[in-house]
């Protein structure tokens, strides 16, 4: 795990939206695609401002979020609204958006067919995760049922989760698939959730999902 610090958050997104670009960048000249999983939420919007004018052939660039609430696709709580309101637009609108949720159907109900659309991308080229002060990560809860086998050597590339503390069930990249990609970064902000990263390094996935994925992780911070 490497750590990178910034002045603040602005020079963060610049520079992490640079990295991704060169990441993807470079797996596109040796391969026909290249595929990204993303965070949803707050933290990785201002990324995605800058990201989405980078000068890549979008057009074979794969990508999805890391997870994503089971709400509709117009819901404010939609990873997947976010992603195309602030990722894919301007040359990134050319990237191939592939969504986890399906109106109108349990997550358990559309797993295999879902998994048969991202098995073809994998492994990731890049991932760009977050973290919670709970040191969760995706939709990897601390204590949440079904945390064991989505954190398994052998989990399926999806998991359903039903945290207790969140509104709604989410589905999720299993830690085997979010570990495997070819890039890795995380960003985090503030104090409190630095400090949670240096728990965890000390901690089992089970109590810390964040740990299963920091082997070779690149750990952007900014106050």
């Amino acid at each position: 795990m490497k750590i990178s610090e910034y002045a603040d958050r602005d020079m963060l997104a610049i520079d992490v939206a640079n990295q991704i670009a060169g990441d993807l960048k470079t797996h596109l000249l040796h391969h026909d695609s290249a595929s990204i999983a993303v965070a949803g939420g707050t933290t990785p919007a201002p990324i995605f401002d800058d990201l989405c004018a980078a000068d890549i052939d979008w057009d074979r660039v794969r990508l999805m979020a890391t997870d994503e609430r089971w709400v509709p696709a117009n819901s404010e709580r939609s990873n997947a609204r976010m992603i195309r309101e602030r990722l894919l637009v301007d040359r990134a609108a050319a990237a191939r958006f592939l969504p986890f949720h399906v109106p109108a159907r349990a997550p358990e109900d559309v797993l295999a067919e879902v998994e048969s659309m991202i098995e073809p991308e994998l492994p990731l080229s890049v991932v760009l995760l977050g973290m919670g002060e709970d040191m969760h990560t995706a939709s990897l809860f601390p204590g949440v049922d079904g945390l064991e086998a989505a954190l398994a050597a052998n989990a399926p590339i999806l998991a359903v989760m039903r945290p207790d503390s969140q509104p709604e069930p989410r589905i999720s990249l299993s830690a085997r698939v979010l570990d495997a990609a070819i890039s890795k970064h995380l960003v985090i902000y503030g104090d409190a959730k630095r400090e949670a990263l240096e728990r965890a390094k000390s901690l089992p996935p089970e109590e810390a999902p964040i740990r299963a994925v920091l082997s070779e992780m690149t750990v952007h911070w900014a106050p």
